[in-house]
């Protein structure tokens, strides 16, 4: 399979290339390392993050929906997403009204 662009191989560090990593016809797919640039700079150096590690929550368990809406003071840091859903859905909930 000498030759072939979809063979799998390993470099030095033992981690698998991708077959598009392998250039054996001299082609390089310019948009394609653009891209991987520029995901790289928006996502981070996702090996530098510390995984399955609990963080703080941005909101206080006493904010309430209103208190976002009506406050013009920016937060101290950035609210992850996964969290903001989840303060939204319970205050949704919260407004939902009693059968």
């Amino acid at each position: 399979m000498e030759g072939n662009a979809n063979t799998v191989h390993s470099n030095d560090n033992g981690k698998e290339k991708k077959p598009t990593d392998i250039n054996h016809s001299g082609f390089e797919n310019h948009a394609e390392t653009a891209w991987l640039q520029m995901r790289k700079q928006w996502a981070g150096d996702c090996s530098q993050k510390p995984e399955g590690v609990p963080k703080d929550p941005v909101l206080s368990w006493t904010t309430t929906y209103e208190d976002l809406l009506l406050s013009t003071e920016p937060f101290h840091q950035p609210i992850p997403l996964a969290e903001m859903v989840d303060f939204l859905v319970d205050s949704w909930h919260e407004d939902e009204p009693d059968d």
